[in-house]
């Protein structure tokens, strides 16, 4: 490659076919398992103005503070590229006025994210989610059906998940612990890493999410928040485990299990899978009541995920996917441009007929176009030369086990719609 070719930014890459084909079955597995449970699709913009992830997000995350990709735009307005989507929807959900009519207000979404972080394995700089939230019910059943959902997703793709929850407390009986908290880090101050030290006094609970590896012996060493919740959040959270119970979902508490977004309340979870290292969470979300109202909006409580796309196909059994992979129906393989034309009548004729077909507009030998055919993987071939083109029957191998007869096209047709060969 030239020196001077440009290539991909760092933290970013390019998907290639083979790839595609992979998140095609992710994708379209999710459409139709979210579909089952009422879940309509909602698209919105990748950038938005940046006071909506300020606020919604917190404007002390590293999220917003250090990771986000921010500009200013003709209007001098300061507007950012979506680092998730939770705020997006949510602001949708206002803008538009669904919660109109009362009820749960069920939506699904998928597309690229962007931030700025380090580069670790199935963490990129633009990476794909696909989160689905539910909103207008602080119900627990809705917590645990929301789980059930992402289970079931991702055991129809062959993962095998294990499910940590934990809750974080609300605005009522957070500050208490929060104030504990505090107290507990100041003594270990040394002790910290320089994000953490800020946290300590910024915003405490950061603290439980830090991956530096020196923190983690004070990470451990301190009280639990589910030790300290009130009344209403420990039956709350009581509840969310007798639903997960009845629906027969296995879960581990992790009383240090925070989610990295100042949103949420309540129950927190993480879903997380081997194959990635240390980072090996697939899914994360929780419960999040009052970020209608931080937006501007009425009460709407909710409670959503975000599933990593990107980590998610790294893992996918080998075989998940194959039936994606360009595998032609039927190669077109011509001798001369009288049968040119002829194989680009027929292709064009079993296209619209739905067989996938292809040919080589450059030719070559029939020897070089049936190595290509090999090459693709194609279940068939079809000659056309002179002699076929004169009695309008052409000689068809079918590759898996070179067995090759004569047919005309409505005979051919007929082959592919489940009919036997004409001639063994």
């Amino acid at each position: 490659m030239n020196d001077k070719a440009i290539t991909t930014l760092p933290g970013t890459r390019d998907l290639l076919p083979e790839e595609t084909a992979r998140w095609h079955v992710v994708e379209e597995r999710a459409r139709t398992i979210f579909a089952r449970y009422g879940y309509r699709e909602i698209r919105t913009p990748i950038f938005e103005a940046t006071e909506l992830f300020a606020r919604g997000i917190g404007g002390d995350t590293d999220i917003v503070g250090k990771e986000m990709y921010t500009f200013l735009d003709q209007s001098g307005r300061s507007v950012s590229l979506r680092p998730e989507a939770t705020a997006s929807v949510v602001r949708a959900y206002i803008q538009h006025a669904m919660y109109r009519g009362g009820g749960l207000t069920r939506l699904y979404y998928s597309g690229p994210m962007f931030r700025h972080e380090k580069k670790q394995k199935g963490r990129w700089r633009q990476f794909s989610q696909i989160g689905a939230e539910a909103l207008g019910s602080d119900h627990p059943a809705i917590e645990a059906e929301v789980i059930e959902m992402v289970l079931e997703l991702l055991g129809s793709l062959e993962v095998e998940a294990h499910l940590l929850l934990n809750s974080v407390g609300c605005p009522r009986c957070r500050p208490a612990y929060v104030e504990l908290l505090q107290r507990e880090l100041r003594r270990r101050t040394t002790d910290l890493c320089e994000d953490c030290r800020r946290r300590t006094e910024s915003n405490p609970l950061r603290v439980l999410d830090c991956k530096v590896e020196s923190c983690q012996p004070v990470v451990a060493a301190l009280p639990a928040i589910t030790d300290h919740l009130g009344p209403e959040c420990a039956a709350h959270f009581a509840r969310v485990r007798e639903y997960l119970a009845a629906a027969g979902i296995a879960y581990e508490i992790v009383p240090r299990l925070v989610r990295g977004l100042d949103y949420y309340v309540r129950t927190a979870f993480e879903i997380v899978a081997g194959g990635l290292g240390a980072q090996n969470a697939v899914v994360g979300g929780g419960r999040y009541d009052g970020l209608s109202e931080i937006l501007g909006g009425p009460r709407a409580p909710g409670f959503g995920f975000a599933m990593g796309v990107d980590r998610l196909v790294m893992i996918l059994p080998e075989h998940v996917g194959a039936r994606g992979i360009y595998r032609p129906d039927l190669f077109l393989a011509y001798l001369g441009e009288a049968a040119f034309r002829k194989a680009l009548e027929i292709a064009r004729t079993l296209r619209r007929a739905g067989r996938l077909c292809h040919m080589e507009y450059d030719g070559g030998s029939l020897k070089s176009q049936m190595r290509q055919a090999h090459k693709l993987g194609a279940r068939h071939v079809l000659i056309v030369g002179d002699e076929e083109l004169a009695r309008e029957r052409y000689q068809v191998r079918r590759m898996e086990d070179s067995r090759q007869w004569e047919a005309s096209l409505p005979e051919l047709i007929r082959y592919f719609d489940g009919g036997r060969p004409a001639v063994s």
